[in-house]
């Protein structure tokens, strides 16, 4: 098989390959005001090979090997560098600020002004919408309409659907780091679908060693794909550009006092009451530890990130669903959609240090932070509503009704140089 070596407008892919490495180590310089879990800024290691820096000229190899090697210690990469508020990309600078919501049962997009939180707009799109996925160029919206075979465009100047193409089974989208490549999650075909990321014309499957593929995230270096398999309890570490699986990962099947939420009832009952059901996946900061959220174990597996190893188990709540990086790189939040609550989960202890729960209760899902990250936006899957939390103390801000069955909603636009995919993993 060729590899493709270029992406959309004929970069070669080495270059981008550098590139995204340097992207990934640089350094930060502000973090935001409103963000709910820090100030201080973090500062990205200098990637191997770089050179010295013009302002501090050395005095000779044994001086400059010596201040590289103690730089290299103390300093901290951190791949969301570029997600920083007020980072936006030209591309993305003049949109307005929205929040569009796939209501699967509905078959519809709401489309919602996040300054007065009304819904300003919605349109119908294709059966079963599941995610609002922002393209790797960060021009376009796709809604994966799962059983409609088809994803919708969404010009995000004008927040208004275009001709819907014609996909296979897309539960879930996302795009290489170097944006050659289209990757679409056939959950129900037990597939990955290899597609331009332009005109999402077939290029190549690959059929899975395990059930129910859905969500992922990339190693730091971008090589490795690491998608979680829902209905087999599994993780699948792909490497996308031999389209080779590298290792099949077995979470346990059982955990001492695991919680359940209703998602048994949703299709996946057959698996047994204490059969791991993995969902999102998102790398650390520092790119050593990939973090799974397991719907039926109630809390999130650490993996990690070099070995594909499972590390720990951490409870965080019933259902646990959804995760999101805070602004400023030092939480993960995780949606508890069994529990109506949101865990907040500190990079540096890996423990929970917070709970943030609705009052009423509700059904927390799929979503993102706000591109200030004072925010954090929820959909209630079953209860047709949208929750916004404010992170600097977790409380509701407002609950906002949709449709019926709202999924995985896209806050946009966000900070980061493009997009990787699902509702808005940005490097």
């Amino acid at each position: 098989m060729t590899a493709t070596t270029g992406r959309p407008g004929g970069t070669p892919a080495a270059v981008l390959t550098l590139a995204l490495a340097a992207t990934l180590t640089v350094a930060a310089s502000g973090c935001s005001d409103g963000d709910a879990r820090g100030r201080e800024a973090v500062t990205a290691a200098t990637p191997p090979g770089a050179p010295a820096s013009a302002a501090a000229e050395p005095q000779g190899r044994a001086e400059n090997e010596h201040a590289a090697g103690k730089a290299a210690k103390e300093a901290v990469t951190d791949v969301y560098a570029n997600d920083r508020p007020g980072m936006l990309s030209p591309e993305v600078a003049k949109f307005p600020s929205r929040v569009y919501v796939p209501n699967s049962e509905s078959g519809t997009v709401s489309v919602i002004d996040p300054k007065t939180y009304k819904v300003i707009r919605e349109f119908p799109v294709g059966r079963r919408p599941q995610h609002v996925v922002p393209s790797w160029d960060l021009k376009t919206l796709w809604v994966n309409n799962n059983d409609g075979n088809t994803l919708t465009p969404i010009d995000p100047v004008t927040g208004r659907p275009g001709k819907p193409v014609p996909v296979e089974d897309p539960y879930n989208l996302y795009f290489t780091p170097d944006g050659t490549t289209a990757l679409v999650m056939a959950e129900r075909l037990n597939r990955l679908d290899f597609r331009d990321p332009r005109t999402f014309k077939l290029r190549e499957s690959m059929d899975m060693p395990c059930r129910g593929i859905n969500h992922a995230d990339f190693t730091v270096d971008g090589s490795i794909f690491l998608a979680s398999c829902e209905f087999s309890g599994h993780l699948v570490a792909v490497d996308w550009a031999a389209r080779k699986v590298r290792k099949v990962v077995d979470l346990p099947a059982h955990y001492d006092g695991a919680h359940h939420d209703r998602a048994h009832h949703d299709g996946a009952h057959h698996l047994g009451a204490r059969r791991s059901m993995p969902q999102d996946v998102k790398l650390s900061p520092d790119g050593r530890t990939f973090y799974i959220a397991d719907m039926a174990m109630g809390g999130i597996w650490l993996v990690d990130a070099g070995k594909f190893r499972v590390d720990r188990f951490v409870r965080t709540g019933a259902g646990a669903h959804g995760l999101y990086v805070s602004r400023d790189s030092r939480s993960l939040y995780v949606s508890n959609r069994g529990e109506g609550s949101v865990s907040v989960v500190s990079f540096a202890t890996r423990k929970p240090v917070e709970t943030w729960r609705i009052p009423g209760g509700g059904s927390p899902d799929m979503g993102g932070v706000s591109a200030d990250g004072r925010h954090l936006w929820l959909a209630g899957r079953y209860n047709g509503e949208v929750y916004v939390f404010d992170t600097r103390d977790g409380h509701v801000v407002r609950k906002i009704k949709v449709g019926a069955g709202p999924h995985g909603l896209a806050v946009y636009p966000q900070p980061g140089l493009h997009s990787l995919g699902h509702t808005g993993v940005f490097r």
